[in-house]
C-alpha cells in the first residue's frame, strides 16, 4: 500500500497541505514527521509570545508603586480581567484554525498581540485612570487565545501515539512565556528601566513571530470545523469532567503565575526587585516539566499520573497554609514553587487524557482502524478548545480568591485553604471516573449496550 504524500500546494491564503495521514507509519517516517516538527517549532514560538503578553500585567503591577494610586485589591482585579478575557477568547480561537488554516490564523493571532502591547506602551504612567489600565489588561487577554488555536492546530499534525509528547511540548513551550517575561522584567528593573522598556522589547518580537509563521508554517486542507463534533463534545460528560480537572491543573498554573509576585509584595512586603528575583522560578519549572507530564501519561496512563499529581498539589498547598500562618517566607516560597512544578506536570497529563478518552470511547463503540482514529480526532479536537477555556477560568477564580482573602483577613491563607479543598475534590473525581470503574461500559459516556469491548478508562 502506497503511503499518501504530503502535497503542499500554493493556494489563496498561503501554503496548504492537501493530503495528511499521520497515523500511516510509512507516511509519517518519510514525510509527515519533518513537516509536523517544523510546524510545532513555529507554533511554540508564537504561543510563547502570546503567553508573555497574556501575563504581561502580572509584571506591570510590580512596577506600579504608590504614585499610581492603586490598592492591592485593584491590582488583583486588573490581572483577574486579563485572565478572564484570555479564557473566553480560547473558544473562538479553537474554531479559527479550521476556518482560516493553522498557519494563517497563527499570523493573525500573533499580529493581534501588537494591540495590547502598544496600548500599554502609550498609557503606562502615573495619573492614568484605573479604568484605562483595566481595559489595557483586558486587551492583553487575546494572548491567552493563542494557546487554544496552537493546541488545536498541532493536534492535527501528530499521530495519537505522539500526541502526549507533542501537545506537552507545544503547551510547555508556550507556558514558558510566563517566566520569560518575568525574567525580562527582572533585568529591566535591575537596570533601573521602566515598564515602557519592557514593552519596547516585545513589540519587535511579535512582528518576528508573525513573519516566521508566514514563512515556515502550513495549513491542512482536511481540517474543517465539524459542527456535529462540537455539539457532540458539548453533550459528552467527559468534556466537562476534563474541564473541571483542567481547572485544577492549568487554572492553578496560570492563576498562580499572575498572582505570585503580587502575593509576595502584599503579604511579605517584598520590593518589586525582590519579588522579581523569585517570581519567575515557579512558572519556569512548571513550564519545563509539562512535556514530562505528557510523556509520563503516554507511558503509564494520564489518569494515574493526574490522580497522584493532585495528591502532591494538596500536600504542597497544606505546607503553604502552614508557612503562611507561621509567616515563614522561605518555606512559603519553596512550597509555592513545588506547587508550580506539580501544576505543570498535571497540565501535561490531563491534556494527554483527552484524545485517549475519546479513542477509548471509539473502541467501546466497536469502531476500529481509521474509523476509530477519525472519531477520536473529531471529538478530542472539538473538546480541546472548550476544556482549555474552562481550565483558564480557574486562573480567574484564583486571583479573585486572593483578592477576597486579602480584603477579608489581610493574607492569602484563606484562599489557599479553599484551593486545598478543591484539589481534594479533583482527586476524588479522577479516581471515581477514570480509575475506580473497570470498564467503559460503566462510564457515563457509554451505555452498557454500546460498550462492546470492555475497555478501561484507566488506560487513557
Amino acid at each position: 500500500m502506497t503511503a499518501p504524500s504530503s502535497s503542499i500546494a500554493p493556494r489563496k491564503g498561503g501554503r496548504w497541505i492537501e493530503q495528511w495521514d499521520p497515523e500511516d507509519e510509512t507516511f509519517w517516517k518519510e514525510t509527515g514527521e519533518k513537516v509536523a516538527r517544523r510546524n510545532l517549532f513555529f507554533s511554540v514560538l508564537s504561543e510563547h509570545i502570546g503567553f508573555s503578553i497574556w501575563t504581561l500585567w502580572s509584571v506591570m503591577v510590580l512596577f506600579m508603586g504608590p504614585e499610581y494610586g492603586l490598592t492591592p485589591a485593584d491590582k488583583f482585579f486588573i490581572i483577574s480581567m486579563a485572565t478572564l478575557v484570555g479564557a473566553i477568547v480560547r473558544v473562538p480561537y479553537t474554531f479559527a484554525v479550521a476556518r482560516f488554516g493553522g498557519r494563517n490564523w497563527t499570523i493573525v493571532a500573533a499580529s493581534m498581540l501588537l494591540i495590547p502591547t502598544i496600548a500599554a506602551f502609550i498609557v503606562m504612567e502615573p495619573g492614568t485612570s484605573f479604568g484605562t489600565f483595566l481595559v489595557c489588561a483586558m486587551l492583553a487577554g487575546v494572548g491567552g487565545g493563542n494557546f487554544a488555536s496552537s493546541m488545536t492546530n498541532i493536534n492535527s499534525f501528530f499521530p495519537l501515539r505522539k500526541k502526549g509528547w507533542a501537545l506537552g511540548l507545544n503547551a510547555g513551550g508556550g507556558n514558558i512565556g510566563v517566566p520569560v517575561v518575568q525574567l525580562v522584567a527582572l533585568a529591566v528593573i535591575g537596570a533601573s528601566g521602566g515598564p515602557r522598556v519592557l514593552l519596547g522589547i516585545y513589540i519587535p518580537l511579535i512582528v518576528v513571530a508573525a513573519v516566521l509563521g508566514a514563512l515556515y508554517m502550513d495549513n491542512i486542507t482536511s481540517v474543517k470545523n465539524d459542527t456535529g463534533a462540537a455539539k457532540e463534545a458539548v453533550k459528552d460528560p467527559h468534556t466537562w469532567i476534563m474541564s473541571f480537572l483542567y481547572i485544577g491543573t492549568f487554572g492553578s498554573f496560570i492563576g498562580y503565575s499572575f498572582a505570585f509576585g503580587l502575593v509576595l509584595q502584599t503579604q511579605f512586603g517584598r520590593t518589586p526587585l525582590e519579588s522579581a528575583y523569585v517570581t519567575f522560578i515557579g512558572p519556569l519549572l512548571g513550564s519545563l516539566i509539562r512535556p514530562v507530564g505528557g510523556w509520563l501519561a503516554d507511558k503509564y496512563g494520564g489518569a494515574k499520573i493526574t490522580l497522584w499529581n493532585f495528591v502532591g498539589m494538596g500536600a504542597a498547598t497544606a505546607v503553604i497554609v502552614a508557612a503562611s500562618m507561621e509567616e515563614s517566607l522561605a518555606l512559603f516560597t519553596t512550597a509555592f514553587i513545588v506547587l508550580f512544578v506539580l501544576s505543570g506536570l498535571g497540565n501535561g497529563s490531563t491534556y494527554k487524557m483527552i484524545p485517549g478518552i475519546f479513542q477509548a470511547k471509539a473502541a467501546a463503540l466497536g469502531l476500529t482502524g481509521e474509523e476509530a482514529a477519525s472519531y477520536g480526532r473529531r471529538l478530542s479536537g472539538a473538546s480541546m478548545g472548550l476544556i482549555g477555556a474552562v481550565g483558564a477560568v480557574g486562573g480567574l477564580g484564583i486571583n479573585l480568591a486572593f483578592r477576597q482573602s486579602f480584603l477579608s483577613v489581610g493574607s492569602g491563607t484563606g484562599a489557599f485553604v479553599a484551593f486545598l479543598a478543591f484539589y481534594a475534590v479533583c482527586f476524588g473525581v479522577t479516581w471515581a471516573v477514570y480509575l475506580r470503574r473497570p470498564a467503559a461500559a460503566e462510564s457515563p459516556a457509554v451505555t452498557a449496550s454500546e460498550a462492546k469491548p470492555q475497555l478501561s478508562y484507566a488506560e487513557v
